[in-house]
């Protein structure tokens, strides 16, 4: 059992968790290199996760389905004419031997969601990024704030998957902030020369963990929806 990702446009991380010969595919913006990873692989085709109605994430649904007729689609209700299980928070279902909770983590867009799954396995889409999170599109930095505090509480132990390589920017930014311990600062710079050698190789700096992100994600440390706010605002002006 594994997660691994296929790139699309500038910056987007197409999940596909495989298991004896059997995949799940989050968040499909394009099919073309899904289609032909699954093929390589030889895996077929069990179902596909949506955790929002943006086009980077949902474009090449109808394409896989042209190609896996009959797909299940689990996603929220702003993406529901695309699935056959629409999901809110709290749901839970079943899929390759592993239980997978629904939580919802809106303000990138109005029902957002993230999909955490027995093996401790987050994928969370725009949501939240490695040292970063999503922009809030609606306006409503209270549900970001919320949805960001959810996955705060998580264990340290879960792996996150997130939906863009954005991760070099974040730390600069972080590293833009007067905020910084001498410890802090130190992490940060450390962190930033893993990703930028990563990245320089053509490698992802993703999967990260809730237990890196306590350590360098500010958005994920604020104390107050105002904290919050504040960071998110200077962070769109970055």
């Amino acid at each position: 059992m594994k997660v691994t990702y296929v790139k699309a446009f500038n910056d987007n991380y197409i999940w596909v968790w495989e298991s004896a010969g059997r995949a799940v595919v989050v968040d499909p913006g394009e099919a073309v290199n899904v289609v032909a990873y699954l093929k390589a692989e030889g895996l077929a085709l069990e179902a596909i996760l949506l955790t929002h109605k943006h086009d980077d994430h949902i474009g090449g649904v109808e394409d896989m389905l042209a190609e896996y007729p009959g797909t299940p689609i689990y996603g929220p209700s702003e993406v529901a004419s695309l699935t056959t299980t629409q999901v809110a928070d709290g749901d839970t279902f079943d899929l390759l031997g592993q239980t997978v909770k629904v939580m919802k983590t809106a303000g990138h867009t109005e029902e957002h969601v993230s999909f955490l799954t027995s093996e401790s396995w987050l994928f969370c889409g725009d949501a939240l990024f490695s040292a970063g999170c999503g922009r809030v599109f609606t306006g409503d930095y209270a549900a970001a704030y919320e949805g960001l505090q959810k996955l705060r509480t998580l264990d340290d132990a879960v792996t996150v998957f997130a939906g863009h390589e954005y991760t070099a920017t974040n730390l600069r930014f972080a590293l833009s902030l007067d905020r910084l311990s001498n410890g802090v600062e130190d992490l940060l710079h450390k962190t930033l020369r893993e990703v930028e050698a990563l990245t320089a190789k053509g490698e992802a700096s993703l999967p990260t963990t809730i237990a890196r992100e306590r350590g360098i994600n500010f958005f994920m440390m604020a104390d107050s929806l105002d904290e919050f706010i504040q960071l998110r605002q200077k962070r769109d002006n970055f």
